[in-house]
């Protein structure tokens, strides 16, 4: 049997997150906090960015009464609240409801925990509202013992908390977009208060690592409309929200681990990546969660004041092909594509070199990582010869349908003038993110498109034949159930190794690069991590000095 436990004080770990998949809201909004206050929330259209999940509707937003509410201006560095500027602003703030990056960006770890969370910098699963747990030696038992931890409206948890929270994520009639994730668990049960037992269908080698993202929030029971009222038992609370500007978060002063040591959190939304540099140059900011502009970090480098932080995300930027339909339903027309971009020149010219080449849907972080960047390399020869091949010796015309956000805008051009070289012809098509929600995500209406996909460990989309770009491959879906079955490191690892391999080969998608972390701070603003392995950007050990 194995066990886990949880040694001294967990520190949770501060986890940058690259906002690649939001929404944006409109109209103007009054809520009503749950203590009976009323909040104005002023809203003008924010703009959004690719995500993988349908579009929510607006609504105004209540919270559990805040313990302590965030400075204004002025005080001690404990009562200080950090301006986090971001591009990208949630449509809701229910992460049970849309898998967009942005809602974990400003809730997960924050505002709402998980019984384990993803440490940030090496992606390995730590203990959280679960301060240990046992796994029988059939690998279908998880026995977890709970923290004695206090939900923001002053009630405590329970392990009927959490059984409540994993079947209702389970439930197909909550629209849960990670509820397959669920689906090899067989029955939860909360033997005591301070005790959950879940057992599963079958061994599953990714249950326990999917339980530190969305999925496996932990809700007070009967909890609802979550669009709206937040109510978790992290160690910041809720506190408004302003549409199209920022959400404020206050610090949770009753919170069952180690407390803030910052007063609040501000998430200040600016959609322009130049606006967004120039904010923190005139002291409007403290810190910036993903540079969007990265050619003008040489402004904060030559200022000791400034600090510039690089590490490594989840992030592929991937050019997605429908699969299922013309003309990238043919195989070689997907090869010519990838051979016809020259990805490290992309990544110089649009990126300022910033960037890694990867070849297939899987980061170096990932256990099972190939460097597969030599597969399909940049050879326009090769590509304008497939393309003859399939029977496009004249000019092909396709439609390109490009998101809000910088990579995606900037690479676009350079991706079509490359094609146009080949003899394929680009109609640039740019697109807001509800309408990319809707047209590309959902409808699965659109030939070609780009958006990074920031999830961990999300190469098991390939094996789904309903996901947006449409790859159907029965040989692929029965090597990743094989994976999740597997007992031991080695074989899970060979077997995702030749998933990786198979839709490279396929050419399912095009992956140009995985994003960096790119965080600049003000020099007295420390506590972050340098990776970006979780989506949420875990604000819970930063620090401003005096």
């Amino acid at each position: 049997m194995r066990v886990w436990r949880r040694t001294g004080v967990l520190l949770a770990v501060l986890s940058t997150v690259l906002v690649t998949a939001c929404d944006g809201g409109g109209g103007d909004t009054t809520t009503t906090s749950a203590d009976g206050g009323a909040t104005t929330v002023a809203d003008t259209t924010a703009g959004g960015s690719p995500a993988t999940s349908a579009p929510a509707t607006s609504a105004p937003a209540t919270s559990a009464p805040a313990t302590s509410a965030p400075s204004t201006g002025g005080g001690s560095a404990s009562d200080a609240v950090v301006r986090v500027g971001a591009t990208l602003e949630p449509v809701s703030l229910d992460l049970t409801a849309e898998s967009g990056a942005a809602i974990p960006q400003v809730l997960l770890y924050n505002v709402y925990e998980t019984l384990v969370k993803i440490n940030v910098d090496t992606a390995e699963i730590e203990p959280l509202l679960a301060e240990s747990w046992e796994v029988s030696a059939d690998g279908l038992t998880y026995t977890f013992n709970l923290v004695e931890a206090t939900f923001h409206d002053g009630s405590p948890l329970v392990a009927s908390d959490v059984k409540w929270s994993f079947e209702r994520a389970k439930d197909p009639a909550n629209n849960n977009p990670f509820a397959s994730m669920m689906e090899v668990v067989d029955t939860v049960e909360a033997p005591d208060d301070r005790t959950v037992v879940v057992t599963l269908s079958q061994p599953s080698s990714s249950w326990l690592f999917n339980m530190g993202s969305q999925v496996g929030v932990i809700l007070k029971e009967g909890a609802s409309d979550l669009a709206s009222t937040v109510n978790g038992t992290g160690p910041f609370t809720f506190s408004e929200w302003n549409r199209g500007s920022n959400i404020v978060l206050s610090r949770f002063d009753d919170y069952w681990g180690q407390p803030s040591q910052i007063g609040g959190v501000e998430f200040v939304y600016v959609t322009d990546p130049n606006q967004l540099n120039n904010q923190l140059l005139a002291d409007q900011l403290d810190l910036i969660s993903n540079v969007q502009a990265p050619q003008l970090l040489e402004a904060f480098e030559a200022d000791d004041s400034y600090v510039v932080t690089t590490g490594e995300t989840n992030g592929e930027v991937v050019l997605s092909f429908n699969n299922a339909t013309e003309p990238f339903d043919d195989v070689r027309v997907r090869q010519a594509v990838r051979h016809a971009i020259d990805k490290e020149a992309l990544v110089n010219t649009t990126w300022a070199g910033y960037g890694t080449l990867i070849g297939s849907m899987v980061p170096p972080g990932d256990p099972w990582y190939e460097d597969r960047t030599g597969d399909i390399p940049y050879d326009p020869e090769a590509a304008r010869a497939l393309l003859a091949e399939a029977g496009y010796e004249d000019r092909l015309s396709i439609t390109f349908d490009v998101p809000p956000p910088g990579y995606a805008r900037q690479a676009a051009p350079f991706i079509a003038a490359q094609l146009n070289e080949v003899g394929i012809q680009v109609e640039q098509n740019n697109i807001e993110f509800p309408q990319w929600l809707d047209k590309v995500f959902t409808n699965k209406n659109f030939q070609m498109s780009i958006v990074a996909h920031v999830e961990p460990r999300d190469m098991g989309q390939y094996g789904n034949p309903d996901y947006y770009w449409g790859y159907d491959n029965p040989e692929v879906q029965g090597w990743l159930e094989e994976a999740d079955l597997a007992t031991d490191e080695e074989t899970r690892n060979e077997l995702m190794a030749q998933v990786a391999a198979q839709i490279s080969e396929d050419a399912v998608s095009d992956w140009l690069y995985l994003l960096p972390s790119l965080i600049v701070s003000k020099d007295d603003v420390t506590g972050f991590p340098t990776n970006a392995y979780a989506l949420s950007f875990d604000m819970t050990n930063v620090s401003v000095s005096e």
